[in-house]
């Protein structure tokens, strides 16, 4: 064929192609729809084409009102004329009547009630489609008056032959309870009669309208309690959800609390039936079932089923950014209680660049928790390479975390000193502050606790600050300086550190371009080391200096602090202190210098508490509580009953499974039946042999085998006469009839050795499956 002609009949097929399409989706509007929204608001002919007889014309203004709706414009003038097509045959114009009547039904709700008729005939409508959305509209008509028929039509609907109906039929209860809860009666009713719904799509919309309506009665759940564990798999992800969260409760108020002992778990077989029945869902791709298999793991599992909740939460971090935000804010409430289940994960709550400041701060506690042995010089790294941060508050997080490696793993005091002290170098302010602040808590643990981090003494390292305190520019950092000084700078009590002067010396140089809080800070140094040492000149002059330029500061907690401490060293050396003209009258009692330095130094070392959870107690795992630090009250789970209900009440007789006994089928009972009624491998409740004496079911499989070889043996003696009687009448028969066909003994015997075979085979599966 020629390529020309080719190339023609493409092209022609392309625009018959590019015809029928435009034909067909002329109806669709696509280009047209965009316009309702962007274009300009014309509604002069809209009253026209709703009266119109044209479905086309009565759609295209429904789609005008409907684009006017989500601009914010009043058409509720058109409600009237809207009304009217509510029994439309077109289902698009129909849906979009409903959402119209959705949005000024509660406004206009004498006009609203004019369609009441029409949706009560929808209700019989033939399509399931019609019949949901007639009830949806008319439970969202929020009309109290109308509040009985609401009830009817749920009642009608949640018999209804359709799953998707009963399901519209329990997303209306909530709606009809707020609206008017003294309906609540009937309402249970009608939830008590489709619990017992064996759909899928429906049961999960049941949980969601037991919850909104009568949540504490658990008692409608005992007959369904084991049919909603067996078909929780097969709900729609939300349904799974809710009914996760309702058969929760009620495991943690009706059933027995699993008990540990040293000789294993005693488990109640219902709260087992719920554990294994929510295992699946772990695999699947909505992270909100996989929280809530989780919720039910943690709560109502032994310790035996904490560790198959790990992997499908460290699954879900590789999903998205939100998810992950979620997902790590649990796993940190988790590692609180369950710090071993993640240590082997650690790599796995590494920080990375792109990852947001809540996360960040949120995996630094993570690791903090699961910190061990094993793993603290990887994660100590980590957190070394974080104060690197480009966010200031995730580098005081990571070094926050250095200082703590030290006290949870003291293998790496050493190593965190190390890198601390190295901190101070840095020419980021962020980091020398935050270095100096945990060195100080480390210095503070160690003279009060006595225990030692690393080989350099708490001097050492004052010492070392003390020396770097100009290159220190953050006011918090400056002022934890000046508090060690003076607090550690006495060691005996009785004279100071040879460098404690010049930093005293320093600071008053500065004094006046200071921030209030390292003001308080230097006068209280001043005080300090003048209580130590009263008779060294040096220490009263810069004393004095200092309290003079507090008394006369701006700010007027700096200038209380200065006249207090002058005051408080009076009985001490009051003439290097104060100016003649200065000297207040002696009144009172006086302190002594062994007084004024219990005052000063006594119960001011202690060590400043590690930093809290960031969870309340109350906090509940897969509620809004984690992410907000606010516990969600509604969602307290009730406390386990230590013996729990009786499980007869659980039990329904027509989910009682019926026990039968197999049927022993033997290859002599096969040959018997062959030319009759074909045999089928069904287990009935007794087990008849047709010909031959019964036999009671085998349990070893090597003396059924066995059995099996004698009876074939006799059954081929038996068959020998068998054959020998048949050939002597085919025979009479072939010279009756003048006519034998050869090989037909032969075709015979063949089949009869593939019977068998295939028997003994399907007999054996047969057996060696149950």
């Amino acid at each position: 064929m020629d390529f020309t002609a080719i190339q023609e009949n493409a092209s022609r097929l392309g625009m018959r192609i590019q015809e029928t399409l435009s034909e067909h989706t002329r109806d669709l509007t696509l280009v047209r729809g965009a316009g309702y929204l962007d274009g300009a608001e014309d509604t002069r002919n809209i009253r026209k084409q709703l009266d119109s007889n044209s479905d086309r014309d009565k759609l295209d203004a429904m789609k005008r009102l409907v684009a006017l709706i989500s601009k914010g414009r009043n058409v509720s003038e058109y409600f009237a004329q809207v009304v009217k097509n509510v029994a439309s045959h077109n289902l698009e114009v129909r849906k979009l009547v409903y959402i119209y009547l959705l949005r000024y039904a509660e406004a206009e709700p004498d006009l609203a009630l004019l369609s009441i008729n029409t949706f009560q005939r929808d209700l019989a409508d033939g399509s399931p489609l019609i019949r949901a959305m007639a009830l949806r509209v008319l439970s969202g008509i929020r009309v109290p008056m109308i509040g009985s028929l609401v009830v009817l039509a749920i009642k009608k609907c949640a018999a209804d032959v359709s799953p998707y109906v009963r399901k519209a039929a329990a997303l209306a209860i909530p709606k009809c309870f707020e609206l008017d809860t003294t309906h609540q009666p009937a309402l249970i009713s009608i939830i008590g009669t489709m619990l017992g719904d064996r759909s899928p799509l429906s049961i999960g919309c049941v949980a969601v309208a037991f919850q909104a309506v009568c949540p504490t009665r658990l008692d409608l759940l005992h007959r369904h309690y084991r049919r909603l564990c067996r078909v929780l798999v097969d709900v729609d992800e939300w349904g799974q959800v809710d009914i996760m969260n309702l058969l929760l409760r009620y495991a943690r108020t009706m059933l027995p609390r699993p008990i540990v002992t040293a000789d294993g778990e005693d488990v109640d077989k219902d709260l087992r039936l719920l554990l294994s029945s929510c295992e699946p869902l772990f695999q699947s791709q909505n992270p909100a079932v996989v929280m809530a298999a989780t919720r039910v793991f943690y709560y109502a599992g032994t310790a035996s089923y904490h560790g198959k909740i790990v992997q499908p939460l460290i699954r879900l971090l590789a999903m998205s950014k939100e998810v992950e935000r979620v997902t790590i804010t649990h796993i940190l409430l988790l590692s609180e209680s369950l710090p071993h289940l993640f240590s082997p994960h650690h790599v796995r709550f590494l920080i990375r660049s792109t990852d947001a400041r809540p996360v960040k701060l949120d995996k630094i506690r993570l690791l903090l928790n699961i910190i061990n042995p094993d793993n603290y010089q990887a994660i100590l790294r980590e957190f070394i390479d974080y104060a690197d941060d480009t966010d200031d508050e995730v580098v005081f997080a990571a070094i926050r975390a250095v200082g703590r490696c030290a006290a949870l793993a003291p293998e790496s005091s050493q190593q965190c000193l190390n890198a601390l002290t190295g901190m101070i170098r840095s020419r980021q302010e962020a980091v020398v502050s935050g270095a100096v602040l945990v060195l100080k808590q480390l210095v503070q643990t160690q003279l009060s606790t006595g225990v030692a981090f690393g080989q350099k003494s708490p001097l050492e390292i004052i010492a070392q600050l003390a020396r770097r305190v100009d290159d220190i520019r953050h006011a918090q950092a400056r002022a934890c300086v000046l508090w060690l000084v003076g607090q550690y700078g006495a060691p005996d009590g009785e004279s100071v550190a040879e460098w404690a002067p010049d930093v005293l010396r320093k600071a008053a140089k500065s004094f006046m371009t200071e921030d209030p809080l390292v003001k308080l800070q230097i006068i209280t140094l001043a005080a300090k080391l003048f209580a130590v040492q009263p008779g060294d000149r040096t220490l009263g002059l810069l004393a004095a200096y200092v309290f003079a330029l507090a008394r006369y500061d701006a700010n007027y907690d700096v200038r209380d602090r200065g006249r207090m401490m002058a005051a408080l060293l009076a009985g001490v050396a009051p003439a290097s202190l104060m100016a003649d003209a200065e000297k207040p009258e002696r009144a009172g009692v006086v302190l002594r210098r062994e007084q004024v330095k219990m005052v000063l130094f006594q119960g001011k070392g202690s060590v400043v508490p590690d930093e809290p959870s960031p969870f309340e107690k109350a906090t509940s795992l897969g509620t809004l509580g984690v992410i907000t630090g606010k516990p969600a009250l509604d969602s307290l789970l009730p406390d386990w009953l230590e013996q729990g209900v009786e499980s007869v009440i659980r039990d329904n007789e027509d989910e009682q499974p019926v026990a039968v006994a197999p049927t022993a089928i033997s290859s002599a009972q096969v040959r018997s039946s062959r030319g009759a009624t074909p045999v089928v491998l069904t287990p009935t409740s007794s087990s008849p042999a047709p010909t031959g004496a019964s036999r009671a079911p085998y349990t070893d499989l090597d003396a059924f085998y066995a059995s099996e070889e004698e009876e074939e043996e006799e059954g081929e003696e038996e068959g020998d006469g068998e054959e020998s009687e048949e050939g002597e009448e085919g025979s009479d028969d072939g010279s009756e009839d003048g006519e034998s066909e050869p090989g037909e003994s032969g075709s015979e015997e063949e089949e009869e050795s593939e019977g068998e075979a295939s028997e003994k085979s399907a007999t054996r599966d047969f057996y060696a499956g149950t």
